[in-house]
């Protein structure tokens, strides 16, 4: 991870959860930090308790479902802080509705944090990355749902939207192999993480997935760190982490 030191990471999502611990993991190891999320008051409190590391994490106010703050929020990264080297696709949500009578409103959603904003942020941080000449790094938190769909009836439309984020992981690779680009790109899927991700799903699918062996949000962060670390001419494509016992 030494050459990462003082270099520039944008994740996506950082106000809890994996998002968090991801920033505090790649802040501890020396990187800039810019934490995009909505509740922007929880990534300063998160800043403020990291302020003695090696690093340091840069809270922005962003809502990903919004182009025009994505944009806004790579330019004053690239001009107050520096070039984007790393970026990490965090933010995601599932919402409480189904696929028979469900909301259009809520599938719309999911799939603009899950799968437009994914692509509006790797587009952003790809073109740093070029201008700069910067063999980065892009990284895509998947899911378990996004190779197989589960009995769990109340993800309506996330699997599918994780699923795209797995399709869009290999066409990207591919698409910077074409363009002869040295940039990276890694899909972490986990298994189930305890996360604030369950509010949105239903009552007892939910407390189904509590029974469930889970993973800590910092196993997800130490599988980032360990894609990030690996050899220049390395690129882990793709990485499913799961909790020892898991059943599913």
């Amino acid at each position: 991870m030494e050459r990462w030191e003082g270099k520039v990471a944008v994740v996506t999502g950082v106000s809890s959860g994996i998002g968090a611990a991801i920033a505090r993991a790649l802040v501890k190891k020396g990187l800039k930090v810019i934490g995009l999320a909505r509740r922007i008051d929880r990534v300063e409190e998160l800043a403020c308790s990291l302020a003695d590391q090696l690093g340091a994490l840069f809270p922005i106010s962003c809502d990903v479902t919004k182009e025009d703050n994505i944009l806004e929020a790579f330019k004053w990264v690239v001009e107050n802080v520096g070039p984007v080297h790393i970026l990490i696709n965090n933010a995601g949500l599932t919402k409480l509705t189904n696929l028979t009578d469900g909301s259009t409103e809520m599938w719309r959603e999911v799939f603009d944090v899950n799968v437009l904003a994914l692509c509006i942020c790797t587009r952003e941080a790809v073109k740093v990355m070029k201008e700069h000449d910067i063999d980065g790094h892009i990284v895509h938190l998947n899911s378990i749902a996004g190779h197989v769909v589960h009995n769990v009836p109340s993800f309506n439309v996330y699997p599918a939207s994780k699923f795209a984020v797995t399709a869009l992981t290999e066409s990207l690779r591919l698409e910077l192999v074409h363009q002869k680009s040295r940039i990276k790109v890694t899909s972490i899927s986990p298994g189930v993480v305890r996360t604030e991700f369950l509010e949105g799903m239903s009552g007892d699918d939910k407390d189904l997935i509590k029974q469930l062996p889970y993973l800590r949000p910092e196993a997800v962060a130490d599988a980032i760190v360990y894609v990030l670390s690996t050899d220049p001419a390395v690129q882990i494509t793709e990485l499913t982490i799961r909790p020892v016992g898991e059943p599913i």
